[in-house]
């Protein structure tokens, strides 16, 4: 859907592409962006051209190789995506704008690490090609109602956690919704990873900045631990079957007392969970499973290139991202104390304490491509009980190694 405001004579164009619904956090931020641009560039026609996700990414490469490009383009992060684009000479080096507009100042170090991309493509490293302006993690959503009725704590440890589930499976309740068909069981077992790791580790495993034993102590540690867990029952027998949708709605109808996973299902939960619930976050970590958000590009045939420099600039500022704060945007630059909801605000201050201890990790899967699906293989045989602790990290040793080798040789 195209939305074009009316064009006066002989002025400039600012052409934006992005993916957002309008009555999401981030579509009212960007409203919000091109009230305030328009405001100060009053001879500038903004256009803003909607895209799904699904088509920026098949398209993108062959898009932006013509001339009709637009100034500015939502993206997604990452080794895959904006590291590909970033290789290929697609998009246009942002590292002069950010020291001069003071953007590395608003970003901490693991939210600026999506930002940069090397000559490979290897996000980290290199020069800056897209500025986030939201945020992401996973943490734990939980049932007060069912915890109330245990007479349960939100647990602070690891250890305290695990008491928790094993009251609930005590009491006959199975404690995690859990999905091993997608995503969601990945993240559970990264924490567990990230429980026994260090920034070192993660730069190693994430940023190919050294060799990743994948039977050292923080991959053996966190694989044994949820091969016990399975085994304890602290998530149900079909799970591996179970989509990321399957385990929503099992948390969302009570089913399950808790669910560990990301920020993107906190408005599904304020608008369909009846029982009280709340979040916090995975107990005892330090790093956590999370990014920056999808990242403003500007395409290297961009005909406004300084437009959307200023566009991104915007974006950054207080009043745009207490929107995000306000509607549970995850802001990266904005003020809590400016939200009245309490779960939004709750949310928003769990994801500060993890800026603040410059703590997000980032996902399992994203080192190399076509990882999702293994670690989605691998730790459904965990589930099932099909392979040992030990023989799932062959699994996902070997093509991580074959995958790395492909992009440092590439």
């Amino acid at each position: 859907m195209r939305q074009r405001r009316q064009r006066r004579s002989d002025d400039q164009t600012l052409t934006i592409w992005h993916y957002e619904n309008d009555d999401s956090a981030m579509g009212q931020a960007w409203a919000k962006a091109i009230e305030i641009f328009e405001e100060e560039n009053p001879d500038v026609e903004v256009v803003v051209e909607k895209q799904t996700f699904e088509q920026i990414q098949k398209n993108a490469k062959i898009v932006l190789t013509g001339d009709d490009v637009p100034d500015l383009m939502e993206y997604n992060k990452g080794n895959a995506t904006a590291g590909q684009l970033a290789a290929q000479g697609l998009i246009t080096p942002l590292t002069d704008a950010a020291e001069e507009r003071g953007w590395a100042d608003k970003l901490s170090g693991s939210l600026q690490t999506t930002a940069t991309y090397d000559e490979q493509g290897l996000m980290g490293s290199g020069d800056w090609y897209g500025v986030p302006n939201y945020g992401e993690f996973v943490g734990v959503y939980y049932n007060k109602d069912m915890f109330a009725e245990q007479g349960l704590e939100v647990p602070t440890t690891l250890e305290e956690f695990e008491d928790v589930m094993q009251a609930f499976t005590d009491a006959g309740i199975t404690p995690l919704a859990e999905a091993g068909a997608e995503y969601p069981m990945g993240q559970l077992w990264y924490e567990l990873v990230l429980a026994n790791a260090d920034r070192e580790f993660v730069d190693r495993y994430q940023l190919f900045d050294g060799e990743v034993d994948f039977h050292g102590p923080e991959m053996t540690a966190a694989t044994e631990k949820l091969d016990e867990w399975i085994k304890a029952g602290y998530v149900a027998d079909d799970s591996a079957a179970l989509t990321a949708e399957d385990m929503g709605v099992s948390f969302i109808n009570g089913t399950y007392p808790m669910m560990v996973s990301g920020s993107w299902w906190f408005g599904r939960v304020v608008e369909e969970m009846d029982a009280d619930w709340g979040q916090f976050n995975f107990p005892g970590n330090t790093l956590q499973v999370g990014s920056s958000g999808n990242l403003w590009v500007v395409p290297t045939n961009a005909d406004s290139p300084e437009l959307a420099e200023e566009f991104i600039d915007i974006t950054l500022r207080p009043e745009v991202q207490n929107v995000l704060a306000e509607k549970g945007g995850l802001p990266v630059a904005g003020d809590a104390s400016v939200i009245s909801d309490e779960r939004t605000k709750e949310l928003t201050e769990n994801f500060q304490a993890i800026l603040d201890e410059d703590g997000l990790a980032f996902y399992p899967d994203w080192p190399v491509p076509g990882y999702y699906d293994v670690v989605v293989s691998q730790l459904q045989s965990l589930i099932n009980q099909s392979k040992t602790p030990s023989e799932v990290l062959d699994g996902l040793q070997t093509p991580y190694e074959e995958g790395k080798a492909d992009l440092l040789d590439s």
